[in-house]
């Protein structure tokens, strides 16, 4: 009995270690393939609410991904629009030191908010840049 006690709790510990092995993330899909992923899981979506309108036209996006979609085309579509983004916050900041400059409050506060805006907008446009 002795000689079982520790082969079995070496066998319970075996099984209870298997379920978080199987639990290691797998890496995240990025470009083109999550592109495929994102469209694939509205069509479900679509499927199971019963859009059969959005259901086709989300099929029609996801071959034309299919069809289209290079990894290094995506990124260079990010790449211009944080560019793009950029440029926006420097106009923002040139309206705003302009708005400074005349003292006017109400267009000062008007001139932050979209500056604010669009600094927002090129976080979202750097953060998508790796996806």
């Amino acid at each position: 009995m002795k000689f079982l006690a520790p082969f079995v709790l070496l066998t319970v510990a075996s099984c209870m270690a298997t379920p978080l092995l199987a639990a290691e993330e797998v890496a995240p899909l990025t470009g083109c393939a999550a592109k495929r992923q994102a469209i694939s899981a509205q069509i479900e979506q679509a499927k199971a609410h019963g859009n059969s309108a959005q259901q086709a036209g989300l099929e029609k996006a996801l071959s034309e991904v299919t069809a289209n979609c290079t990894d290094a085309s995506l990124r260079k579509e990010r790449e211009n629009k944080v560019l793009d983004a950029k440029h926006e916050v420097s106009r923002r900041q040139a309206d705003l030191d302009k708005a400074m400059k005349k003292g006017d409050a109400e267009k000062i506060n008007k001139r932050k908010d979209k500056l604010a805006q669009s600094r927002k907008e090129l976080q979202d446009a750097v953060e998508q840049l790796d996806e």
